[in-house]
């Protein structure tokens, strides 16, 4: 019955969907890829929004669900059936009249399983197409037959786009660059790479007097522009990608380099993606919570590794989930890489648990069977200069652990991921199952 009711909903706020677009024609920037998603869309918006009225996805509204929810300016109703029709009476009023209907709008656009993009750009028609990173082993391969369909499944949203619109890719993911055989116009491609058009250089982090990590900066070059970018309070180069995706989407509007510089003056990393926080006794927690790849987790350890610190570095990995047949080789490459890394290691979760048995010094990784139990019994007090990683899937709610380690967890409803209402009722039920034996 469930099941029947969310196949009704989803045609019916597709279908208002649909009409919404054909009624307002707003320019519609699309984003899909495995890694980075997000955050290119809220760079993206930075710019855009600095000119023209614009929507956004919110958090991660990028399914067939999320997408026209977006459309329609309305919130998931989850199970309320009250919330699903106050959002259809929406619908209908938008679809009638809407005086300040958005102009742009900025969609993630996500695949689980194949036909999701071709799904959603079947009527979608997308005006820009954004592509971020596929990875090595991209996160939800789980559910296709190999890698080359999934990518194949990404560049559907590619293929929507109209040859008088514009494809932006990242050149630095080479089965990303090659996408641009789907496009029969011109793309602008971003990266690190002198192939770039629009180009990142001179990465390096910002430390503070007490020479705690503090963020970091870099170089933009556009067509003879070069701009400087510095961020505090986040890290990663993921977020260079991201800001290169804004200034690609700034540029194709016809914006100027300095005016899409001030535009992301107000970028930030959102709760939980290589976010920098206060620690308990002066140290410092990178939370990368939000959700893992094989590709990301790659990617933060790197970026440990080059952090300069008189303290200790450590690692606390949760589950990668949706790897499928990948998923014993991913956690022992990361467990490999993570000994390499840190100091001392933490795995959180049935899968992570290969993370300890395929390291040959067992004594210096600590398994957790969930993040509860990490949480409550993780056997670590952290000194000043120490770093500490916090990184797994959503699934894996790593950012229990982070708040565990907060300086100040009063503050952890402001500062970290999935600390909305439904997300905290889920905690007490599964804490109220574990209590009565059932898990």
């Amino acid at each position: 019955m469930k099941e029947i009711f969310k196949k009704i909903i989803i045609q019916i706020i597709e279908m208002q969907a649909r009409l919404v677009i054909g009624r307002y024609k707003p320019y519609i920037i699309a984003i899909t890829g495995n890694v980075g998603k997000t955050s290119a869309k809220e760079a993206i918006f930075s710019v855009v929004s600095s000119k023209y009225h614009t929507r956004k996805s919110q958090k991660s509204f990028n399914s067939e669900i999320g997408v026209p929810l977006t459309i329609l300016g309305c919130p998931t109703g989850w199970s309320n059936p009250f919330v699903w029709l106050r959002n259809i009476i929406k619908g209908v009023a938008v679809i009638i009249y809407s005086k300040n209907y958005p102009s742009h709008l900025v969609l993630e656009v996500g695949a689980d399983r194949p036909g999701d993009i071709k799904r959603i750009c079947s009527w979608l028609y997308p005006d820009t197409g954004v592509v971020t990173a596929i990875g090595e082993t991209p996160v939800h391969i789980e559910f296709f037959p190999s890698k080359s369909e999934l990518v194949a499944e990404k560049s559907e949203l590619i293929k929507a786009v109209p040859s008088n619109g514009m494809v932006i890719l990242n050149v630095d993911d080479e089965e990303v660059a090659n996408m641009r055989s789907c496009f029969g116009g011109k793309p602008i491609f971003y990266g690190f790479s002198e192939r770039a058009n629009v180009r990142a250089s001179h990465y390096s982090h910002v430390y503070g007097e007490r020479g705690e990590i503090r963020g970091f900066s870099f170089r933009v070059d556009y067509n003879g522009s070069s701009v400087p970018f510095s961020f505090e309070g986040f890290l990663g180069r993921q977020h260079v990608y991201a800001v290169l995706a804004g200034v690609s989407v700034g540029v194709s509007q016809g914006m100027n380099m300095v005016a899409i510089q001030e535009a992301l003056e107000s970028y930030a990393a959102q709760p939980g993606r290589v976010r920098i926080l206060e620690g308990k006794n002066g140290s410092v927690i990178i939370d990368d919570s939000y959700n893992a790849s094989p590709t990301s987790v790659k990617a933060v350890l790197d970026e440990m590794r080059e952090i300069d610190t008189k303290g200790t570095k450590v690692a606390i990995l949760g589950d990668m989930m949706d790897l499928g047949r990948h998923t014993h080789e991913e956690h022992r490459k990361v467990s490999l890489q993570a000994i390499e890394v840190c100091d001392r290691v933490f795995s959180v979760g049935a899968r992570a648990r290969i993370i300890k048995e395929e390291v040959g010094r067992k004594d210096m990784v600590q398994h957790f069977s969930d993040s509860f139990e990490a949480s409550r019994t993780l056997p670590l007090e952290p000194s000043e200069g120490d770093i500490i990683l916090v990184k797994g899937s959503q699934a894996a709610r790593m950012e229990r652990i982070v708040e565990s380690l907060l300086a100040e967890p009063e503050k952890a409803e402001e500062l970290l991921v999935r600390q909305e209402k439904h997300w905290k009722m889920s905690d007490k039920a599964l804490i109220e199952a574990k209590g009565r034996g059932e898990v």
